[in-house]
């Protein structure tokens, strides 16, 4: 049974926002985000049936680029 692509939001225990991405069929896929409890950026990056691929950004505390990792296909 196929559910289509939905929003996925995932908390921290305290209830900041962990994580934010496309699901389809119960697997992550396009644009995600991850976050710190303070609301800062720490990652982002996409992913293609369940895996991560392309170029994926880690940010550091002040929200700038810290690196960039290629994903192998």
């Amino acid at each position: 049974m196929s559910h289509g692509v939905e929003e996925h939001i995932q908390h921290h225990k305290d209830g900041s926002l962990w994580a934010r991405g496309p699901m389809s069929n119960g697997v992550p896929e396009g644009y995600w985000e991850w976050f710190r409890k303070d609301g800062t950026k720490l990652r982002s990056g996409h992913f293609s049936a369940g895996k991560q691929s392309g170029e994926w950004t880690t940010y550091d505390k002040a929200g700038q680029v810290y690196k960039v990792t290629r994903m192998k296909a």
